[in-house]
């Protein structure tokens, strides 16, 4: 018996990374398509008069069905009922519709349709959203950014369906392994997604001379089709493993209502839910502005047309070094030999320094900010093993909520100080995005692995879905009142890089004191319930 169950694919450990090589390359996608306007901000506002508030309420609208129709928990249950594989593939396959839908609302193909017309001329008033102030809509809002905000609602089903999927993934490959360092392992390899955004977004908009915001969002379009490959291919390989191990896909015990209460009735569920939606909330909308806010609050000279600095081909060259930075530091961790795992940092080191070189000889915003993810990639695998045989979950939610503060009250009041130092600026954004991307990575590899502690594991899919409802609250709301608050605080102000970013900012970092006090007192309630929450995820 024992020599089958190491036959299985489960107990290879090439096999185990490779189902979640195969999960994060599909996230990877949806991650870039998440944020592909995000560093083209000025651009939408140039293009196709998306002010503050429309892009903000666009952006916002990525959750909007997930919170306000339940979609999520729906989604939980799609889950504990057909199982991961197929969940994954619906997912993969419903992000491709919402971008392809986003596509054709950016093109120029848009623009004089009949479908511009009736978009002008409807949906202006939404019956009891309205009324509630939490319509995806508005009057007066772009025809162009209401049917992006309905493509955008349909991606977003599918990418809050796939984030679960994978929570739910890992927890069936990698349960009693290395549980933390596989979540913390696929996070930071999607999160390499966000920089990919920010460096080829631009680049595809900018192609051969003329501005075509359409081909940044047709770039992403290819990459979700990719994603659909990805967990197809994952569809037959977790097939094998039900086959080998004799688990069935589909539960024995239905879903009941009564599941759920069990969950919402739970005081640990709750901390980490909130805590979730605080932490989160003070990130993903704060991407899709940073680009912009760098631009406002930093000196930047475009390089000369003609010099090397501005050809295209220092793009994929800039690129290549970010790739270099992230394998390099990703593989030092799993070096045995300290020789190797020290030359691989100092790769790492050096290719980042090179790569920081780079973006200040660009004079561009969008890869200045595109370092974010970089120190993620290098630390989470550290965190991980670290959780996985030593625990301090909850402490390491604490220090990432105090890092988070820190930033964001340096970008609000310590950055825009320097402005007209072309190099004190720049050292300053980089140094401060990349300690934010550090306090990002504590997240996933201490709060993601808590959530099977909490709950048992029939529903854990349903957990999963359920905070993720709670953090969706969160996505929808901040980037449209970061919107709102811009057009507020900067009245006629028309130029997207003369924004005042300081009060969207101040807004962000009392979102990080919030889950602080929350940090700590999840600390309390573990230490009175034993939840497990600071102890290892290996049992030796």
């Amino acid at each position: 018996m024992t020599q089958e169950i190491q036959k299985t694919l489960r107990d290879s450990a090439a096999m185990r990374w490779t189902a979640l090589l195969l999960l994060a390359l599909a996230m990877f996608c949806s991650y870039i398509f998440m944020d592909i306007l995000s560093p083209i901000k000025d651009l939408m506002q140039e293009t196709r008069g998306w002010d503050s508030t429309a892009f903000g309420t666009m952006q916002g609208s990525e959750v909007f069905l997930n919170v306000f129709v339940f979609f999520l928990i729906f989604a939980g249950i799609i889950l504990d009922k057909m199982g991961v594989r197929f969940t994954a593939v619906l997912s993969a396959s419903v992000m491709l519709i919402g971008a392809c839908v986003k596509w054709y609302a950016v093109s120029d193909s848009f623009i004089g349709s009949g479908l511009e017309t009736w978009f002008n001329n409807n949906l202006n008033y939404i019956p009891v959203f309205d009324e509630l102030g939490v319509s995806p809509f508005y009057q007066g809002m772009p025809a162009s950014a209401k049917f992006a905000a309905c493509g955008f609602m349909i991606f977003g089903c599918g990418c809050e369906m796939a984030g679960i999927t994978v929570s739910r993934g890992i927890v069936k490959w990698f349960k009693g392994r290395e549980m933390a360092l596989a979540m913390g392992s696929e996070m930071a390899l999607a999160r390499l997604g966000v920089a990919t955004c920010m460096i080829f977004s631009p680049f595809f908009a900018r192609l051969g001379g003329e501005v075509s915001v359409s081909r940044s969002v047709a770039f992403g379009v290819v990459l979700m089709c990719i994603a659909l490959i990805m967990t197809v291919v994952y569809f037959f390989m977790d097939q094998k493993l039900d086959a080998q191990t004799g688990e069935a896909e589909e539960k024995d015990d239905p879903f009941k209502v009564s599941d759920i209460g069990k969950i919402l009735s739970d005081s640990g569920f709750w901390i980490v839910a909130l805590l979730c939606v605080l932490y989160y909330s003070a990130i993903f909308p704060f991407q899709k502005y940073a680009v912009n806010m760098l631009q406002c609050n930093l000196t930047l000279t475009p390089p000369e047309a003609d010099s090397f600095w501005a050809s295209p081909s220092v793009t994929i060259i800039q690129y290549v070094i970010m790739l270099i930075v992230a394998v390099a530091g990703f593989a030092s961790n799993f070096q045995k030999k300290d020789q190797l795992r020290y030359g691989l940092l100092t790769v790492s080191i050096v290719a980042l320094i090179t790569y920081c070189y780079m973006g200040f000889m660009r004079q561009s915003a969008e890869s200045i900010f595109a370092v974010f993810p970089l120190l993620a990639v290098l630390i989470t695998p550290i965190l991980g093993s670290y959780l996985d045989h030593h625990g301090k979950a909850a402490t390491m939610l604490v220090m990432g909520s105090l890092l988070l503060i820190g930033c964001h009250l340096t970008f609000a009041f310590v950055l825009p100080m320097f402005k007209g130092s072309a190099i004190g600026g720049i050292v300053i954004a980089y140094t401060t995005i990349l300690v934010l991307g550090a306090s990002f990575s504590l997240v996933p590899a201490s709060l993601w692995p808590s959530v099977p502690k909490l709950v048992d594991a029939k529903v854990i899919g349903s957990a999963y879905a359920l905070i993720f409802w709670i953090q969706n609250i969160g996505l929808w709301l901040f980037p449209l009142l970061i919107g709102k608050v811009l057009d507020a605080t900067n009245p006629g102000v028309t130029d997207p890089t003369q924004f005042n970013y300081t009060a969207p900012l101040v807004m962000l970092a009392c979102l990080g004191v919030a889950a602080l006090l929350l940090g700590l007192l999840l600390k309390v309630v573990d230490r009175k319930k034993g939840l497990g929450l600071e102890e290892p995820n290996i049992k030796e």
